[in-house]
């Protein structure tokens, strides 16, 4: 990732549980289109979500991609079903994070479940 997220100083942090709809749905869109994906978040000026295979973390574009919150350490490995919550950490590094988070985590939601239509979409090359 961009950051090495425990070097950085916390405002908060919380073990917490991703919902697996989300999860999978992230996973697949970094197979299929590609490791990190950036999406920016429209209703959220200056925001972005950078999602990898291990973190994703909202950063401030205006101010040089510092992050506002980050989820990773997700423990899916030892899953035995696909719809049960990945356990992970949180990390905010603002006060307002948690204001915020619903409406990121519906953003990235909506953004995927679009690229991922259009990419389906597209004629496979003879």
């Amino acid at each position: 990732m961009l950051y090495d997220l425990a070097d950085l100083p916390r405002y908060s942090s919380a073990d917490i549980e991703m919902d697996a709809a989300l999860y999978n749905r992230v996973r697949i869109a970094l197979h299929r289109l590609g490791c990190p994906l950036r999406i920016p978040l429209p209703m959220l000026r200056h925001l972005d979500i950078i999602l990898d295979e291990e973190t994703w973390i909202v950063v401030d574009n205006s101010l040089n991609d510092i992050p506002i919150m980050a989820w990773l350490h997700f423990e899916a490995g030892h899953r035995s079903a696909l719809h049960t919550p990945i356990p992970c950490q949180f990390y905010t590094y603002h006060c307002h994070a948690e204001v915020i988070r619903p409406q990121v985590l519906e953003t990235v939601a909506d953004e995927l479940a679009r690229r991922l239509e259009s990419h389906e979409d597209t004629p496979l090359p003879e």
